[in-house]
């Protein structure tokens, strides 16, 4: 199964960012890697939070981008 992060606004509601292409990894920590290298361009695109996926399944979701 691929690997991928689905972004989502302030709701949790799903967002397509036309900025950032959608990427699929073959690990879990191929996509967390890129996320690491990749966030402040999906939060000055309007992501809020992203959740990882593998397939239809969830790892983890609504993983805030802002800063602590």
């Amino acid at each position: 199964m691929a690997w991928y992060w689905r972004y989502e606004d302030a709701n949790g509601d799903p967002v397509t960012v036309e900025a950032v292409p959608s990427e699929t990894f073959t690990s879990q920590a191929d996509a967390e890697s890129w996320l690491g290298e990749t966030w402040r361009e999906l939060l000055e695109a309007g992501v809020e939070s992203v959740s990882l996926l593998e397939g239809d399944r969830v790892e983890y979701a609504r993983m805030s981008l802002r800063p602590a």
